[in-house]
């Protein structure tokens, strides 16, 4: 997470051995995998291994589409 840190992009980091509901939601949207990192953003969106790109993409997206 050091590139979000880096970027100045604020986040909250679940660890999914210690929160069985935040592994639950991880395997909801990966087919039952418990596939990290996934995204979940404010808005239920979730991604998959995102690159810095694709989770900045998403703030743009959302920013611009909010400002309307």
């Amino acid at each position: 997470m050091s590139q979000l840190d880096r970027e100045g992009i604020d986040y909250v980091e679940i660890d999914i051995d210690d929160d069985p509901e935040g592994a639950e939601r991880v395997m909801s949207v990966n087919g039952g995998n418990q596939t990290v990192p996934t995204v979940v953003f404010t808005d239920g969106t979730t991604l998959t291994n995102p690159s810095l790109a694709d989770v900045k993409a998403w703030i743009v997206r959302t920013s611009e589409a909010s400002a309307r």
